[in-house]
């Protein structure tokens, strides 16, 4: 451990060779591994500093050393040699913190409250110390440091702002991002509310918006865009599938659904919340002057190199227009059909499903369910030049170059059965319906499947079974039913447990009673909550998918008066898994829990 020789007020430093010795000592690396660091580590610092600085100027960031000894370390790639795991810089600074004797944390950004962090402290005094405020309790405000031997900045802050401070240890590259992220964010919300007033009422701004043209608002309202900007990217990296856009009496609030459960993100002042909708509507080509009526449109993007679909659906509410955004990320929307959670069973009676030239194939679930996702990934499997595949969906989920895709837009009359009425005329080979909603697409399904066309849609119903009743109920006869379904599968998501906090444990008593077992000691597995997965205990999901044949004596059961309680009994008997008995196998193997399955499968 050194000084710093510069003129400023000295403190202590850590070293590469100071965190080398440290890793070494606890057995993090071998001796041909610390070596290397000491021979390489300097260089390898210079080189990520060479890179740095330029990209860090217009972040208002500069330090005197901007890759710490952990970065430097972790960029090596190494492996610790009693468990083969990466050395990653959380590892690394979980140990100097324990060697220190501080508190580390591993910041979850979801579980940060903006204005805590851009308020406690100032903007350019946490960029120049790399220090994040992450709670304030009672008169303590708890930072998280880049810098353990910081002090002295820490301490000058203290007495001249008159508060408490307690100093936790975190990442450097934590800390850099949720400055990045946050302060960004918030400045450019306090740029734009600088710009348009502070007392600006929801009629000026509505006025302002209808006044101006597309090109002088993208250009104009800078604050605007990069705080869009922001929100978008930062939904990106926190896994979201849904960013929702909240007005309210005081303020608009931003929620992100990750793995199925919303987290509060944001609030923003509520007088720039419809400068916020405008700029979506905007790049989504909406109606910027329509704030009565709800609209959808779509945004395409790139992060990471890859594109981005997004789905913007507008709704006026009591206090404005609320926004969800849908994110749909082409690598978990086009998935192998192998991969999304069948089991050898379920998969091998999908597969014949959608591999048979003529027929009706139907995916059931609730909304979120995921059968967006069965589909693409089935049309994906099947497609090639060969065979003409056409789709007609409202919204159009995801624009694919391998499929001929229709947009249900209701307002020129271009609705599923208008479409469905013409479309044999474009020779398709293989349908997909968004959505079966009503006896006319229905009806117009069941005459493709018949003279020789393979459909695959979407149905509500609970289960698969019950899509049999639904299609009795909005007139299908049942002679039609038996001939033309190939087959159905219902499906729904399960929250994965984390990995890297997976415990085992039993079942209780009351457990096995509810899911009607033998009553013995059952192993499963739970997530204590970790870093990795903001303690929750899961991260991920994975599906189960409940595959009903249509075999020869389920046909023979299915009339016009069909009694569901015997149907359900002979699809059991041939074979049929439920959802709950396959929801129980993924808790047997260790993929999820007793709570996921009694609140996915009730």
């Amino acid at each position: 451990m050194r000084r710093a020789t510069d003129k400023k007020p000295q403190k202590l430093m850590l070293t590469i060779k100071d965190v080398a010795k440290l890793l070494h000592h606890r057995s993090r690396i071998d001796d041909e591994q610390y070596e290397m660091i000491l021979k390489r580590g300097d260089a390898q610092a210079a080189r990520l500093n060479s890179h740095l600085p330029k990209n860090l100027a217009k972040k208002e960031i500069y330090l005197p050393e901007l890759a710490s000894p952990a970065q430097v370390i972790t960029s090596f790639s190494l492996e610790i040699p009693a468990t083969q795991k990466k050395l990653t810089e959380d590892a690394i600074t979980e140990l100097i913190a324990q060697a220190s004797g501080m508190e580390y944390i591993k910041i979850d950004p979801l579980k940060l409250e903006l204005d805590v962090v851009t308020d406690q402290i100032p903007r350019a005094f946490a960029l120049k110390n790399l220090v994040v405020p992450i709670d304030e309790k009672e008169g303590v405000v708890t930072i998280a440091v880049a810098d353990p031997f910081n002090v002295r900045p820490i301490e000058d802050l203290q007495h001249a702002l008159g508060i408490q401070i307690k100093r936790i240890f975190a990442s450097r590259s934590d800390v850099l991002k949720i400055l990045e992220e946050f302060f960004g964010f918030q400045a450019s919300v306090k740029a734009a509310q600088v710009d348009m007033g502070l007392s600006s009422e929801l009629s000026n701004l509505e006025q302002l918006f209808k006044m101006r043209g597309r090109d002088e608002i993208e250009s104009s309202d800078q604050h605007i865009i990069s705080a869009v900007e922001f929100l978008l990217k930062y939904a990106f990296d926190q896994r979201a599938s849904d960013i929702h856009i909240e007005p309210k009496r005081d303020k608009s609030s931003i929620r992100f659904r990750v793995d199925g459960v919303l987290h509060n993100i944001h609030t923003v002042p509520v007088n720039l919340h419809p400068a916020i909708v405008s700029r979506l509507k905007l790049l989504s080509r909406l109606d910027v002057a329509e704030k009565r009526r709800p609209q959808d449109g779509r945004i395409k993007t790139e992060h990471m190199a890859k594109d981005i679909e997004l789905r913007v659906s507008t709704l006026p509410v009591a206090f404005g227009e609320k926004v969800v955004i849908r994110i749909f990320d082409p690598e978990i929307l086009m998935q192998k059909l192998d991969r999304i959670g069948f089991y050898q069973r379920e998969y091998k009676l999908y597969s014949e499903f959608i591999r048979k030239p003529n027929g009706i194939v139907l995916v059931t679930g609730p909304t979120g369910s995921g059968k967006t996702t069965t589909l693409y990934s089935s049309l994906k499997t099947i497609a090639s030049p060969e065979i003409n595949i056409i789709t007609v969906e409202d919204p159009i989920e995801m624009v694919m170059e391998d499929f001929n895709q229709v947009g249900v837009q209701s307002a020129i009359d271009v609705t599923f059965g208008t479409v469905l009425r013409n479309i044999l005329r474009q020779d398709p080979d293989v349908l997909m319906i968004g959505e079966i909603r009503d006896a006319d697409t229905a009806n117009n399904a069941v005459q493709a499947a018949l003279t020789g066309h393979l459909v695959l849609s979407t149905l509500h119903t609970n289960d698969a079974p019950s899509s049999i009743t639904r299609l009795l109920d909005i007139g299908i006869p049942a002679f039609l039913i038996t001939s033309t379904i190939n087959g159905i599968i219902a499906q729904r998501l399960l929250r994965s447990i984390c990995q890297e906090c997976k415990y085992e444990t039993t079942l209780t008593d009351e457990e096995i009673t509810y899911l009607d077992l033998e009553k013995k000691d059952y192993k499963v597995w739970e997530g204590k909550g970790c870093d990795e997965c903001r303690g929750t205990g899961y991260k991920g999901r994975t599906g189960i998918f409940e595959v009903l044949e249509f075999t020869e004596r389920l046909k023979a059961k299915i009339t016009d008066r069909t009694d569901m309680t015997e149907i359900y009994a002979i699809a059991k008997a041939d074979g049929m898994v439920s959802l709950r008995e396959l929801a129980m196998q993924k808790m047997f193997e260790g993929h999820t829990t007793f709570k996921e399955i009694v609140s996915v499968t009730g």
